[in-house]
C-alpha cells in the first residue's frame, strides 16, 4: 500500500469572526484557501470570556454544511426555523444549510474555557438548494475505538479498518472525521480512501507522518498525498483530527456566508436573504 505523505503544510492564522470571537483560521486563508470539498476550518479556544462571549449572532448560510465539534464549554444554537439546542463538550453538530437558513451560535457560559472546531463542507451543485437539516450527537453517542497502548479515537464520520462507524450520514462527499488521542512514542496506522482529499490538524503535541518531512506541531495543518495507508507517530502526548472527503471538482463561488457555483447564484442568495426568503 502507498503511504500518505505531506504535500503542503500551513499554520493557523489569528482571526476574528462573529461578534469579536478570537479564533485561529486554518483553511480559508491566503496560504490555504480551499481543499475540495473543505471550504474553511476554524479552531476557537480561550479561557478569557472577552475572547468569545460575543459569540456568533444571527447570520445566514446557503450552499454548504457547517460542522461544529465542541472540545470544551457549551454553545447554544438557535435558527430561524425554531430549532434550538446546546452543543456541549464532546458533542458534534453537522448542519446542512442547503437553500438557506439563519442561525446563531452563542456561548452558554460567561467564564471558563470555550474551545472547538468549525469545518465548512461544500455541497454538490444539485444539492445546494436542498432543505436545511441537522445531525446532532452528544459525546456519549459518538463511537470511540481503543487500540493497544492507550491509542484511541473518536469516530465522528467514516469507518475505521476495525469496523467502527461514525454517526454522521453524508453521501455527498463520504467524509471521515476522526479525533485521535496518541500517547508519546506510539503509532496510529489506518487504511483510508486513496481517492479522497485529506488533511491532519494537530490539536496538541507533536507528530510525525512522513519521515522525510518535518514534524507537525500544535496549530499546524498538513495536506496529505494520495495513498491508502496513514501512519502517524507521536513525539509526545498528542491529539489531532484526521479529515478526508471526496472532491466535488466543481466551480466554487463565494460570497461571505454563501457558497455556490456561479457569481449569479451568489447575487441571487443575497437577494433572497434580503427579501426574507430564507427559512
Amino acid at each position: 500500500m502507498m503511504n500518505k505523505k505531506i504535500i503542503f503544510k500551513t499554520s493557523a492564522q489569528a482571526a476574528s469572526d462573529g461578534d469579536g470571537v478570537q479564533l485561529k483560521r486554518v483553511i480559508g486563508t491566503q496560504q490555504l484557501n480551499y481543499l475540495d470539498p473543505f471550504l474553511l476550518l476554524d479552531e476557537f479556544g480561550s479561557d478569557k470570556p472577552l475572547d468569545y462571549i460575543g459569540g456568533f449572532p444571527d447570520h445566514p448560510h446557503r450552499g454548504f454544511e457547517t460542522v461544529t465539534y465542541m472540545l470544551a464549554g457549551k454553545m447554544r444554537h438557535k435558527d430561524s426555523a425554531g430549532h434550538s439546542g446546546v452543543i456541549e463538550t464532546g458533542d458534534v453538530q453537522w448542519m446542512t444549510a442547503g437553500r438557506g437558513i439563519i442561525h446563531s451560535e452563542m456561548p452558554e457560559q460567561t467564564q471558563g474555557m470555550l474551545a472547538g472546531l468549525q469545518l465548512w463542507v461544500n455541497l454538490p451543485a444539485q444539492y445546494k438548494m436542498t432543505e436545511p437539516k441537522y445531525q446532532e450527537y452528544s459525546a456519549e453517542q459518538i463511537p470511540e475505538e481503543t487500540r493497544d497502548n492507550n491509542v484511541r479515537l473518536k469516530v465522528i464520520a467514516g469507518q475505521t479498518q476495525n469496523g467502527t462507524k461514525g454517526v454522521i450520514n453524508n453521501n455527498f462527499v463520504n467524509p471521515s472525521y476522526w479525533h485521535v488521542f496518541l500517547p508519546a512514542s506510539q503509532d496510529f496506522t489506518e487504511v483510508v480512501n486513496p481517492k479522497h482529499n485529506s488533511f491532519v490538524y494537530v490539536l496538541k503535541g507533536e507528530i510525525e507522518i512522513d519521515p522525510e518531512s518535518p514534524t507537525v506541531k500544535k496549530g499546524e495543518l498538513v495536506v496529505l498525498s494520495q495513498g491508502e495507508n496513514l501512519t502517524v507517530t507521536a513525539k509526545n502526548d498528542s491529539e489531532f483530527v484526521y479529515i478526508d472527503g471526496k472532491p466535488l471538482n466543481e466551480p466554487v463561488a463565494r460570497g461571505g456566508p454563501f457558497v455556490m457555483n456561479t457569481r449569479q447564484e451568489i447575487l441571487q442568495a443575497f437577494h433572497d436573504f434580503q427579501s426574507g426568503k430564507f427559512v
